[in-house]
This record gives C-alpha cells, sequence and structure tokens, in this order.
C-alpha cells in the first residue's frame, strides 16, 4: 500500500506529469522504495479513479499532450491519514545472509566474489547518498522538512556504511573450504 503514498508524497511536493514523476523518482525515493515506471503509471490511474488526484486542466488538447497531476483533499487527507497510523517494522530478508548460511553446510565457492561485488555496490551507493547530502544539505539548510528529507537520506546513509563495513569484514572471516562442505 506503500506506492501509493510515494507517489501522494511527490505531487504534494510538486503537481508533475507521469514522466517527470518517474525521473523525480529516480532521484529520490526510489533509493528507499523502489517501483518501476509501468507500477507508477498505474497506481496514477488508481489515484485518480479513487479521487486523491485529477490531472490538471491543460490549455492544449489533451490527445497526445503529457497530464500533470495534483494532489486532491482527499489524496491529502490519506496520506495524512496513512501517515499517522502504526505500521510495525519488515522482517529483515536478504538473499546473501541465506546464501551464507547455506554456504556452511555446502562451502563457499563463489561467495567470496560475489561478497566483493556486493561490497563495490554498496560503496558505490553510500558514494551516490554523500553526494546528494552534499548538495542538497548544505549548512544552514535547516527548516523542519529539511530536517525530515535528510533523516530520511542519513538512513541511507548509515545503511550503506553498515552492508560496507560488515561486508569487508564478513570477506576476512569468511572460511576457505571446499565446495563440498565444511566436513569434507
Amino acid at each position: 500500500m506503500s506506492l501509493p503514498h510515494a507517489i501522494l508524497t511527490a505531487l504534494l511536493e510538486k503537481p508533475s506529469s507521469g514522466l517527470e514523476l518517474t525521473r523525480r523518482f529516480d532521484k529520490s525515493i526510489a533509493y528507499f522504495w523502489p517501483s518501476t515506471h509501468q507500477q507508477i503509471y498505474r497506481e496514477l490511474g488508481k489515484l485518480e479513479a479513487e479521487g486523491f488526484i485529477r490531472a490538471l486542466p491543460s490549455a492544449q488538447p489533451a490527445r497526445g499532450q503529457k497530464k500533470s497531476y495534483e494532489v486532491l483533499p482527499a489524496g491529502r487527507a490519506e496520506l495524512a491519514r496513512w501517515t499517522a497510523a502504526s505500521q510495525d517494522p519488515k522482517p529483515l530478508r536478504d538473499a546473501m545472509l541465506l546464501r551464507m548460511r547455506a554456504a556452511a553446510v555446502v562451502g563457499t565457492a563463489g561467495l567470496a566474489a560475489d561478497m566483493r561485488r556486493h561490497l563495490e555496490l554498496h560503496e558505490n551507493q553510500l558514494a551516490v547518498y554523500r553526494e546528494i547530502e552534499k548538495r542538497d544539505f548544505p549548512p544552514g539548510r535547516d527548516t523542519p522538512q529539511d530536517r525530515l528529507r535528510h533523516l530520511v537520506l542519513r538512513a541511507g546513509i548509515d545503511l550503506e556504511t553498515f552492508w560496507a563495513q560488515w561486508l569487508a569484514e564478513a570477506l576476512k572471516e569468511l572460511p576457505d573450504f571446499e565446495a563440498d562442505g565444511p566436513e569434507g
């Protein structure tokens, strides 16, 4: 149920066309709530049908013209309701952790190479987040809205830092046993 709320959030920040919205998603919300362009367009249709958003009137004929959307009062109320509601944290599901557990019984062949690849991916994402932080949150930018947005970004920074450090440590400790398992 969170994709519609992510879309409502983005549209409240700035009314946008579907294409503009998907581009904005790719540069922000997709870092912590990824979705495809098709999913976003499908949700826009549902949100419009539910009366949460509307296409802005266009000065030109609609055929072939991109629609821009804005949030209606019902959409703002829905987002406020969802924001205030209680929600339990989701349990961690990570294939790398499961693969490491499996390697304890079948061997570690190929695991270290993929762990190094994951480490590089996390380090690259961390660098992206730090650049965003430098660009979007300079000293003095301290409105309540900026602080909340920065907290979200800092969560991403902290998570990527954790994974990079953990993978580097795990690679040092990775046992080296044959593909037939630790028992031989």
